[in-house]
């Protein structure tokens, strides 16, 4: 169901050339959504109904969600699962009250200050995938750093359901709770063009967050410029370290619980034990058996994304997992602590036996919105972070710009760019040196 790829005894600098990864080519995709978002660009609300019926088999007149629609989605929400909602909200509400960075003044020199304002970001749009699974949980994980952070716009999209033409009611539902009034019923590509351009009731964004497939990737690639974006997130990847100690039953269902996301998700286990990857191996056969989505896991797994990696020892898996730079990294071995404070590259890292990516996805307080496809190198997570933005107001007296004055005429001369120490002399011309 899942192949190996044994790395004992060899030596690579870089694993990235060996290591499992989809085939997720975003720019092949340019092509397709290029003329989607154009239309929508040209043709409003008018070309989102057309790409619905086309690509959701769903008949719409209107893409706003009526606000009776969220009212009833929250009235008729299980009490079991507005439950898990409110303490994944809490929880997640927690951590990005802790993250919020506040303004900061330096004094540089007497009469000279500069100052980091945290701005928040002033209109939002969030999108929340609705194909495969209803992501409810990414509606928590989308709005509650956008509140926290101070957004005083938020509008959420996600795609219709064909029986009723609205995104799914538990989505609807979470949106409510969370205070949510502007929802939309778009997916795709069309979804990222609306947020960018603005189309009908829906005015332009300032930033678009959220993770999707791969034509919702290539939308924010193609449009990034035209508006923000959190990321390029695309099907979900776990990777796991484990050693000897971990116990195969859990391993293989972390696997498994990613599998089911999607057929192109990556699952990965990097391990030195031949025992354990057996064992995981048959566990594998167990568990994809019985579970519900049983056909999208076995595909998941079998693709070219998913393997077991053997590895010589911990050091050298370490090295393989940094390479990776996985969206879910989790860390199940002897002093599983230590090894994961050596981790320098993955979306999010889940230390020992109790804290599975699961976690995670729903009630940890942590933000699942993660980077995918090797990011994690160089970028992390949605959070509170990702809905301000940092600007510098600098404050200078004519003492302390006089005290530098002859410093930037002279740097401004180096770059042959007279008119900026123009702009110094002009405030001191004719007078007391």
């Amino acid at each position: 169901m899942i192949r190996r790829i044994d790395l004992r005894g060899r030596e690579a600098a870089d694993h990235r050339a060996v290591v499992p990864r989809a085939d997720f080519d975003v720019e092949a995709a340019l092509d397709v959504v290029r003329p989607i978002c154009d239309a929508v660009r040209h043709r409003g609300v008018k070309a989102i109904l057309e790409f619905s019926a086309r690509f959701d088999g769903v008949e719409q007149s209107d893409i706003a969600v009526p606000s009776v629609a969220l009212r009833a989605a929250l009235d008729g929400l299980d009490p079991a699962v507005r439950a898990g909602l409110e303490e994944a909200i809490a929880r997640l509400r927690r951590t990005c009250v802790a993250e919020l960075e506040h303004d900061k003044v330096t004094k540089v020199v007497p009469g000279g200050t500069v100052t980091q304002r945290m701005i928040p970001v002033e209109r939002v749009g969030l999108y929340v995938p609705g194909g495969l699974a209803p992501l409810v949980s990414s509606v928590v994980m989308n709005v509650v750093p956008a509140q926290i952070a101070g957004v005083g716009s938020i509008a959420l999209t996600s795609s219709p359901q064909r029986d009723t033409g609205l995104p799914h009611p538990t989505i609807l539902a979470a949106c409510a709770l969370l205070g949510v009034e502007e929802v939309y019923a778009v997916g795709g590509a069309q979804a990222i063009a609306m947020f960018a351009y603005g189309a009908g009731p829906c005015r332009k964004v300032d930033l678009v967050t959220g993770p999707g497939n791969i034509y919702t990737v290539s939308a924010k690639r193609l449009l990034k410029g035209v508006v923000g974006i959190d990321s390029e997130a695309g099907p979900t990847e776990i990777a796991i370290l484990a050693d000897e100690t971990a116990d195969p039953a859990h391993v293989a269902a972390d696997l498994v619980s990613q599998a089911e996301h999607d057929p192109m998700a990556a699952s990965v286990l990097v391990t030195p034990s031949e025992g354990l990857a057996s064992d995981v191996e048959a566990e594998l056969d167990k568990q994809v058996s019985v579970t519900r989505h049983g056909e999208r896991v076995r595909t998941a797994l079998g693709g070219r994304q998913s393997g077991i990696v053997l590895v010589d020892d911990l050091d050298q898996g370490l090295a393989v997992v940094n390479s990776y730079a996985a969206e879910h990294l989790e860390i199940q071995t002897r002093d599983a602590s230590a090894w994961a404070a050596r981790v320098v590259n993955a979306g999010a890292v889940f230390v020992g036996a109790f804290a599975p990516v699961s976690l995670g996805d729903y009630a940890a307080g942590s933000n699942h919105v993660l980077p995918t496809g090797g990011c994690a190198c160089h970028s992390g997570g949605l959070s509170v972070r990702a809905f301000r933005k940092a600007v510098h107001v600098v404050e200078y007296d004519q003492a302390a710009l006089r005290d530098v004055a002859d410093h930037v005429v002279n740097l401004a001369e180096a770059e042959d760019l007279p008119g900026h120490g123009a702009a110094i002399r002009v405030r001191f011309a004719g007078k007391d040196a």
